[in-house]
């Protein structure tokens, strides 16, 4: 079990592995190896104190080199539930489980406030996990939303399981393609049924019958990926130490409120990772 998991990538998630590590915590780091979508795609980045003015570039760049130089390597796959133990935490991340005894949660503002329906059919026809949960619609009819490059090779991975598929990609030029796959050109908007998922409703009025679906995001909604975590508005709910209702986890960055701010986002990881260090040590 390691004493602190980090979910995100970003600033605040790297700010908060790094302080972790020189705080002497064993710290799982949930992250893509490239850094953060959102500082590459900075064109020039000019309030972050004592860099000057540098692209959002060369600034994931020097992020990538702080982390190898702390010997912190990102497992880079997407954490879809945590559920909350006597002894911490148990995260599920493509079809593996992972404990800590505290965690951080540092994914970033979460756009996707997820169709209507979604969060009730979670576990019951919708799911987040080509992987986990693929196998259990081998030759049947399912919907996938793609909201980023990234998952295509999942989407490809459950077309070669399903007997048909309709894709919704929200993004342009997706490259997923096959003789069973089918892509309306209306995207979904609410997740019907009964004590199951059964249909997609299109915004176009269409209602398309599946046996399930399937949402392939960069993030998961806070309430959905831990039950039970207080929000404030669509962000999470935290205090001036980054601790949210739950004991043990705690918040940082983007996902926490406005503004969203590289500087911001480091200083919350910071505060974070040492208000979990005093966490860890009033369990000994």
């Amino acid at each position: 079990m390691f004493d602190a998991a980090v979910i995100g990538g970003g600033p605040a998630g790297l700010s908060a592995a790094v302080n972790l590590k020189l705080l002497a915590k064993s710290v799982l780091w949930f992250g893509s190896p490239h850094g953060s979508d959102k500082v590459e795609k900075s064109e020039k980045i000019a309030n972050y104190p004592g860099l000057g003015l540098l692209s959002g570039a060369e600034l994931n760049r020097r992020f990538r080199e702080h982390a190898a130089a702390m010997a912190l390597e990102p497992v880079d796959r997407m954490v879809t539930l945590i559920a909350q133990t006597d002894e911490g935490f148990q995260l599920l991340a493509d079809n593996e489980l992972y404990e800590a005894k505290s965690i951080l949660l540092a994914t970033g503002a979460v756009t996707a406030k997820g169709f209507e329906g979604e969060a009730e059919y979670l576990g019951r026809g919708v799911s987040y996990c080509a992987t986990c949960d693929g196998f259990l619609y081998r030759g049947k009819t399912i919907a996938v939303h793609l909201g980023a490059a990234r998952f295509e090779h999942e989407a490809a991975y459950l077309a070669g399981l399903a007997a048909k598929v309709y894709l919704f990609a929200g993004y342009r030029d997706c490259a997923v393609r096959g003789e069973n796959i089918e892509m309306p050109d209306s995207p979904i908007v609410k997740v019907s049924g009964g004590l199951k998922a059964n249909a997609v409703v299109l915004r176009d009025g269409r209602e398309i019958p599946v046996d399930g679906l399937f949402c392939l995001r960069n993030a998961v909604a806070p309430a959905s990926l831990v039950p039970g975590l207080a929000l404030d508005g669509v962000h999470i709910a935290v205090d001036r130490e980054m601790k949210t209702n739950l004991a043990g986890c705690y918040a940082a960055g983007d996902c926490t409120g406005r503004p969203y701010q590289i500087a911001k986002a480091v200083g919350e990881g910071n505060i974070a990772a040492h208000a979990m260090a005093a966490y860890l040590a009033e369990r000994k």
